[in-house]
């Protein structure tokens, strides 16, 4: 076992810091270039298409799919997660406050990513036979590669994904909700981890209609929490923000100009965790929040691809960021914790005992939330692998794994998750840029139509 974690962690490192560093980075560039800047250009029209369409109770999600604001809500209970809370917390105790512009910079051009991906996932959408729609990767990696070779590209991404999210990813959420729990109220794991497993199926076995209807009502509340948390935190140490938004520009070009700095942090370090955390959160690029876009009931690919960019935003430019500078203003970044500790660590020295209660119910929705989200974008490649038979087999050993992680913290189920995870980015990238130019004439086939 040690030594399958030691490959584990070498593989971890090669795909992490080095080739997924670049390639998302550069995905991301290369798309904001080719459609001319559409996170700006487009930006207010997409705000104002996530409000405009934006319900507690919208329609119900049906075989024909759901609607755009139920496929965005899908999408961030995904994208928003545990990440939100520890990301950000990872990223300044590795790399410094100045770790967060560089998170600002891959999420700008992450957008361009996620935008793109939403537009394929809408383009090559699949109806099944009995007339349901569903949509995914694995449709435009077959789309971008015909043949053996697609076919091929595809399996392994449904394969990694499944086992990325489906199963270890919901490990590590559940693992993150029983370990604040216990912190917070003293709950035994094993009970924490049988209830998110009964809500989990409750949830599951009620299909796409269950989830597109929770995703809807749990998204807009635990943001609104946790953002409400946030400000209240801001407010009391409101003198202290100007200074952190100045730590964080000069910390990414000279970490070391500052004094009581992070030892060892450098432009590189800053720079990587950065990157590699914002990424990991927003998960533009990765191939997971396609397969909500690609249920959208829109008119035109181009609709949806506006509105998913503006989750990127929401996950980065406002979640992560939040918490990035209540952790900077209270200090607490020097306090030497890491991690979900170090969020813990900045929301107990303003809101005492309450903290650690607070960041438990934020840690709940978010991690819950995710879930649910990974469990349907797993749900999506067991039907593309196995067929419709498989579901509830799957579904109910992804409510064994949620029950198991709660109780379990192994690393190397940890390690394991952050290798799928990397491991399934790698296809969907690069039908992403064999398909460039379908993106760029379906963005100004959109733009023609509305103008």
């Amino acid at each position: 076992m040690e030594m399958i974690n030691d490959v584990v962690k070498i593989i971890n490192k090669v795909l992490w810091d080095y080739i997924l560093l670049f390639l998302l980075c550069g995905t991301g560039i290369f798309f904001s270039f080719k459609l001319r800047f559409v996170q700006v250009r487009k930006f207010g029209e997409g705000v104002r298409s996530v409000f405009s369409c934006f319900s507690l109770k919208g329609d119900k999600a049906d075989k024909h799919g759901m609607s755009s604001f139920q496929a965005l809500a899908t999408a961030i209970a995904a994208q928003v997660g545990t990440g939100n809370i520890a990301g950000a917390a990872t990223a300044i105790a590795s790399g410094g406050p100045g770790a967060i512009f560089w998170m600002w910079v891959s999420a700008f051009f992450g957008m361009a990513t996620n935008y793109s991906e939403a537009i394929l996932s809408q383009k090559y959408k699949h109806k099944e036979e009995n007339g349901t729609v569903t949509g995914g990767p694995v449709y435009y990696i077959k789309a971008a590669f015909t043949g053996t070779f697609g076919k091929i590209c595809a399996a392994f991404f449904s394969i990694a994904i499944i086992l990325a999210l489906g199963f270890m990813g919901n490990m590590v959420q559940s693992n993150s909700i029983s370990t604040s729990f216990e912190k917070a109220f003293g709950v035994n794991p094993f009970i924490t981890g049988i209830i998110c497993a009964f809500f989990a199926a409750f949830i599951f076995m009620g299909g796409r209609a269950r989830i597109a209807s929770m995703t809807e009502k749990i998204v807009p509340i635990m943001a609104c929490l946790y953002i409400i948390g946030c400000l209240i935190v801001l407010g009391i140490c409101h003198e202290s923000i100007i200074n952190s938004f100045k730590l964080i520009f000069v910390m990414a070009f000279n970490p070391k100009s500052v004094v009581g700095g992070i030892a060892g942090v450098t432009v590189k370090s800053a720079m990587r965790y950065g990157v590699a955390r914002g990424l990991f959160s927003n998960e533009a690029g990765m191939g997971s929040t396609p397969h909500a876009h690609a249920l959208a009931k829109v008119n035109h690919p181009t609709e949806q691809g506006i509105v998913a960019m503006i989750g990127v935003f929401i996950d980065t430019f406002v979640i992560l960021t939040l918490t990035a500078l209540v952790i900077i203003s209270t200090g607490a970044w020097n306090s030497g914790n890491t991690g979900a500790a170090l969020t813990q660590t900045a929301f107990c020295s303003v809101f005492g005992s309450f903290g650690d209660i607070f960041i438990a119910i934020c840690m709940l929705f978010f991690a819950f939330s995710t879930i649910i989200g990974w469990y349907f974008f797993g749900e999506t490649n067991i039907k593309y692998l196995f067929g419709n038979k498989f579901v509830k087999i799957y579904a109910v050993i992804v409510c064994v794994f949620i029950a198991l992680g709660a109780n379990l913290h192994v690393d190397l189920v940890w390690d394991m998750s952050d290798m799928f995870n990397g491991l399934m980015v790698l296809p969907n990238l690069i039908a992403l840029l064999a398909l460039s130019n379908v993106v760029k004439e379906v963005s100004e086939e959109g733009e023609h139509i509305n103008n």
